[in-house]
């Protein structure tokens, strides 16, 4: 079962240090595009999932097919995407087509997620249906219907002002507590690929900053 992109960060790091270089690209796609304008949303810190529908039944995985959904979250995620009216619901969305609903669990015992929620839910971040990723307003449109929370766009602009942004330490705009940010995931508003075939999706993370 493919598995999500990892979602690697902006700049090098330095071997000795382990710090950030700022000014460094990883990429130079990324650095070609920099002053472009790129879409905001909040990094959240939770356990990755894939929701997977074959065409017939509803399926749950980590970030690896071995990996270890924890009891007290497939237990929501049962909740939220299985029964025969949710079955009803994806199948009029979607037909026969494969289907991967790709997004975090978080909330309390998961990570730092006590700090966003009391319980645990599922949050939804990209769609890909017969090995294609749905543009954001698809994304949205799907995630509304299926009554299941998606992670918001917070702005656009460029990758330098996403790092500004972060090196405030803003606050986190999903939490239903008092908690900080730990970033943003960026990416342009329309799906470009490296010559590598790699999507460009990046993090910013506000740890590695206030660690320079």
């Amino acid at each position: 079962m493919k598995e999500y992109e990892k979602i690697e960060t902006i700049f090098k790091r330095d071997l000795d240090t382990k710090k950030i270089i700022e000014g460094q690209y990883r990429n130079k796609t990324i650095e070609y595009l920099k002053d472009c304008i790129w879409e905001f949303s909040e990094k959240v810190d939770g356990t990755n999932i894939r929701v997977v529908r074959d065409g017939h039944k509803v399926m749950f995985y980590g970030r690896t097919d071995k990996a270890q959904i924890p009891s007290f979250l497939l237990t929501k995620l049962q909740e939220l995407f299985s029964g025969n009216t949710n079955e009803e619901i994806f199948e009029q969305l979607f037909g026969a087509s494969q289907v991967v609903l790709y997004g975090e669990g978080y909330g309390a015992k998961i990570q730092n997620g006590g700090g966003y929620r009391d319980d645990v839910s599922f949050i939804l971040f990209d769609i890909e249906i017969n090995g294609i990723y749905l543009e954001r307003e698809s994304v949205v449109d799907i995630a509304e219907k299926l009554k299941i929370e998606y992670v918001p766009i917070l702005f656009s602009g460029t990758l330098q002002e996403g790092i500004d942004y972060v090196k405030q330490h803003p606050s986190s705009y999903i939490a239903m507590k008092d908690a900080d940010m730990e970033g943003l995931v960026a990416r342009p508003q329309h799906e470009i690929k490296d010559r590598l075939g790699n999507r460009i999706i990046v993090k910013i993370k506000y740890r590695d900053f206030k660690e320079n």
